[in-house]
């Protein structure tokens, strides 16, 4: 069952741009932060849209579609942006998050 905030940046997300696949993982429980929090994500979007773009360009098109959440409860957003053809090649799977470090400064 999706979340609020999940709902919401899925909502935005396929409504900014033509998805042709969609991932996002809620995780805020892999970091020092109240049980229940919506605030650390992994998102992977597939899309025709990033076609020509380097990877800066298309992690702003993704900032400016969540530009309120990413203003308010959403501390982190790790991105994987790709074009279906990139998706392909790498077969159709993205980096895990690393293990959070707490903020130690490790």
């Amino acid at each position: 069952m999706a979340t609020v905030m999940a709902q919401a940046i899925e909502s935005k997300v396929r409504a900014g741009l033509s998805v042709a696949h969609f991932e996002l993982d809620n995780e805020s429980h892999m970091h020092n932060v109240p049980a229940g929090s919506e605030s650390h994500f992994r998102l992977v979007v597939v899309s025709d849209d990033f076609d020509g773009l380097l990877l800066v360009r298309r992690h702003q098109r993704i900032y400016a579609l969540l530009s309120d959440e990413l203003a308010g409860e959403v501390h982190a957003l790790a991105m994987h942006t790709f074009t279906p053809e990139e998706w392909a090649k790498r077969g159709k799977d993205a980096e895990a998050s690393p293990a959070c470090r707490g903020g130690s400064g490790q």
